[in-house]
């Protein structure tokens, strides 16, 4: 994170305390923190924190930074060599680096005297952040948390973005624990304050519902104002007492209730809008708000209620509010035209989000050709020329093949860019002088503020979708990696399990996002998915489960590395090497070795070892890069005897072959649900699968786990059928009673299983699980809605968070590797990342 104010490494020591080494005259002034080394931007004036985490530990990452040319480090503890080395790196010893950061965004607050106005609660946090953003950015300069940065780390990189030219801030507040909000109101210090409300969101951390509103109220203790809604009766009771001990704050409540500041007189449905009627002491006014669920209604009238209490005049809010649009929290990438892929990041616009939105397209497309579509960076409080050099240097960094300007602002400062960069004044004028036939095979990053409706641009560029897609979450993935990660020692590997699809997901995103997070192999199960994954520029080593004697030439022309089973196998492949021998550029091929301890599929015996040994010795061409097995039931605790003697097996095979061979190689036994459960079964290397995708057959391990894939479509009839009448092919359902059904475009051909039609399976709709009602079709399903609000297009779930791949798997009578890698390659997959 970046601001224009710039702090010396004497000054931020100073400000957060601890003891500085180094050489501080040599040094930068800081004008960007850094707690994640992936998004470094401007490596002279950047402070890195060294945050220890229960996944991960910012140590790890210093050397690495130092050669990027980072010389300012926040560290709990220092090495000699980093001192030794590089002299000329500064160094912040701070008995928590976090501490440190929090103080440091603290003090920088307190030099800015503008209001602050604060958000915290279970749910719609930055949804009301982002709404009042566009509500009011027209009026004032506002400074606000990227995306949803609002974590004990997330606030203070929120907070360090304010400026002298700012005029309000807006920030949300989320905590998960007792004990974090008083430090986050500390970094804040807000004027006023929203509590969107207080569910059930977030409880795991603490003891009830009443403590988790005590801990949310103390980022409110210092207010002048908190606006809240009045119709839960357990939050208004409480903040009623509350206000005894905090008699400086005003309450500011809307609602039902004719007590309210705000009574929210009638609310009434209609075309896709809600018509409220409010009123306050003075007037009445009408509302149009453009959105029918009751979540986007009470976010909506929050904003409404702090309006009023600002200031705003009716007709602003009468204006304005309708104008609201829907906050994309997430950046997704899908299939575009003549082959091209569409990354739309419009959530945000800032130097920061440009920087992770390139990242991602760098590391998650494997284009060649790489185009950026930029609009305006509004409100930066920096200087043009300043901020687009800034803008210039960073897509010089990336490599971008060629930059689309449009808007008034990046228009005029064209000549900081490449000569081949082309501008235009606004979208229409794009749209009308660009002809979108010529984006071919290409990347394309569409990132621009929400005023250039970049969402005209997406929904022209990208494939038209079908109505039933596969949902991936990257960010879930990543979530699911480290909790893997934090049960291993730190120098234990990763293979990364991407065979058939990445289990359905899609294997090169996948890869790319695996390899991206430095995993130390891949496998796949057959060379031709080997090589897709090359193609799709995947460099980490990549192990080939099952090679297969025909396809030995593209385990050589793409340095695919197989798994050996058997001596015939092997003997095929010491033969086939012969010939590349002779070339001046062989290099030794890296095999690994598959024993069977148990399992009892493929694998060299125990009684084969010694002529494996003897055979492998005297086999110039390969050199074994690991030996491995497989274990038979790890899920399983009555299995445990016997998972246990695989283990010892393994290892006293693995000693014998390694005083055969004379050297060492990597041994790994472990999948997924053995490294939560025999740590003394990691050896060298782990082999995460399933459990990456969020699925796990130990109930702790579950809960710690999050969804990575949504199946998802829409409804796209509702029909009223009369007892008596047949519903679907076959006429094996019928309705003992007047129904309503809902059409959903998912069927067999998808991946919805036909034995889960005629009451056997469930689908997921407005909040209710639904029986899938008479046979499956190839490419669409019937449920009953009976009693349920269902309308055309509302959103159905065929597996998710709501509705569990699990219950799925058990409804067919089988596992969920089947239901995932069954999903049809016809359905789209889109990704996407917070």
């Amino acid at each position: 994170m970046t601001n224009n104010k710039a702090y010396s490494i004497a000054d931020v020591t100073c400000i957060a305390g601890g003891q500085l080494i180094g050489q501080p005259g040599c040094q930068e002034r800081i004008r960007f923190l850094l707690c994640d080394s992936r998004q470094l931007l401007l490596p002279e004036s950047t402070l890195f924190f060294a945050l220890k985490t229960k996944n991960n530990d910012g140590h790890h990452y210093i050397p690495e930074l130092i050669q990027k040319g980072v010389k300012a480090f926040v560290v709990e503890c220092i090495r000699d060599e980093w001192i030794q080395s590089h002299p000329e790196v500064s160094f912040i010893v701070h008995r928590s680096p976090l501490e440190a950061l929090q103080k440091i965004a603290a003090h920088h607050r307190s030099i800015y005297s503008i209001p602050v106005i604060a958000i915290t609660g279970s749910n719609g946090k930055t949804i009301v952040k982002e709404w009042l953003y566009q509500l009011m950015f027209k009026h004032q300069h506002i400074v606000r948390n990227p995306k949803s940065y609002n974590s004990q780390i997330g606030v203070p990189l929120s907070v360090w973005l304010m400026d002298g030219h700012h005029e309000l801030g807006i920030f949300e507040a989320g905590i998960s624990q007792p004990g974090e909000m008083d430090k986050l109101q500390k970094i804040l210090d807000p004027q006023t304050g929203i509590l969107t409300n207080i569910g059930s969101a977030h409880d795991e951390g603490f003891l009830s519902r009443e403590q988790k509103l005590s801990e949310k109220l103390r980022l409110f203790s210092s207010c002048n104002t908190l606006i809240y809604c009045c119709d839960d009766e357990f939050l208004h009771n409480r903040l009623v007492a509350w206000q005894n001990d905090h008699p400086s704050v005003n309450l500011f409540a809307w609602g039902d209730s004719q007590n309210a500041e705000i009574v929210v007189v009638k609310r009434e449905k209609a075309d896709g809008q809600t018509l409220v009627a409010i009123s306050d002491k003075s007037n009445n006014l009408m509302v149009s708000i453009p959105f029918q669920d009751d979540a986007s209604v009470e976010n909506a009238l929050h904003c409404i209620a702090l309006m009023k209490h600002h200031g705003f005049e009716d007709s602003d809010i009468i204006k304005s509010v309708p104008q609201l649009q829907t906050v994309a929290m997430r950046l997704e990438m899908k299939e575009g035209l003549n082959g091209s892929t569409i990354i739309n990041d419009s959530y945000n616009s800032d130097l920061q989000s440009l920087k992770i939105a390139l990242d991602f397209l760098m590391s998650q497309t494997s284009h060649k050709r790489k185009t950026l579509i930029l609009s305006d960076i509004l409100q930066s409080g920096v200087p043009a020329r300043e901020l687009y050099g800034q803008v210039a240097s960073l897509i010089s960094s990336r490599s971008i093949s060629r930059l689309i300007g449009i808007g008034p602002e990046v228009s005029a400062q064209q000549h900081l860019f490449d000569a081949s960069a082309l501008f235009f004044k606004n979208t229409d004028d794009f749209l009308s002088r660009f002809d979108i036939t010529e984006f071919n095979n290409e990347a394309i990053l569409l990132k621009g503020a929400r005023v250039f409706e970049f969402e005209r641009l997406s929904n022209l560029l990208q494939q038209k979708d079908h109505q039933t897609v596969l949902e991936i979450n990257l960010d879930a993935l990543t979530h699911n990696l480290n909790v893997y990660r934090s049960m291993l020692e730190r120098d234990t590997r990763i293979m990364g399990m991407v065979k058939a699809f990445s289990y359905g997901s899609g294997s090169t995103e996948i890869a790319r996002m695996l390899q991206f997070h430095n995993l130390d192999y891949l496998a796949v199960a057959y060379a031709d998915e080997g090589k897709v994954l090359r193609q799709g520029s995947i460099t980490i080593p990549i192990v080939v489960m099952n090679p297969e004697i025909r396809t030995f030439e593209t385990l050589f022309a793409y340095h695919l590395e197989p798994e050996v089973y058997g001596f015939p196998l092997l003997e095929k492949l010491l033969k086939a090497i012969i010939p590349l021998q002779e070339k001046q550029d062989f290099q030794t091929l890296p095999i690994h070795i598959k024993l069977d301890t148990g399992m009892h599929r493929l694998g060299f015996l125990p009684g084969e070892v010694e002529s494996l040994g003897k055979l492998l010795k005297t086999s110039s061409g390969v050199r074994v890069a690991s030996v491995f097995s497989h274990f038979a039931a790890s899920e399983d605790p009555q299995h445990d005897a016997f998972s246990a003697s695989q283990v010892a097996l393994f290892n006293q095979l693995c000693i014998r072959l390694e005083e055969l061979l004379g050297y060492t190689f990597l041994r790994h036994i472990s999948n997924s649900a053995a490294i939560s459960r025999f740590p003394e079964a990691h050896f060298d290397m782990v082999r995460p699968g399933i459990g990456l995708y969020g699925v796990s057959g130990d109930p702790k391990v579950l809960q710690l786990l999050q969804h990575v894939s949504t199946f998802r479509s829409v409804v796209s009839q509702v029909k009223l059928i009369r007892k008596g009448s047949s519903i679907g092919y076959g006429r094996n359902a019928f309705a003992e009673h007047d129904i309503e059904i809902a059409i959903v475009p998912v069927g067999y051909a998808d991946g919805l299983n036909r034995r889960l039609g005629n009451g056997r399976g469930k689908l997921y709709v407005n909040g209710r699980i639904v029986s899938i009602i008479g046979n499956i079709s190839m490419d669409m399903c019937a449920i009953n809605v009976s009693g349920i609000d269902v309308k055309e297009g509302d959103e159905v779930i065929i597996f998710g968070k709501e509705l569990p791949v699990s219950e799925m798997a058990s409804d067919l009578g089988t596992i969920p590797y089947e239901v995932f890698t069954s999903v049809s390659q016809r359905v789209k997959r889109v990704y996407y990342q917070a």
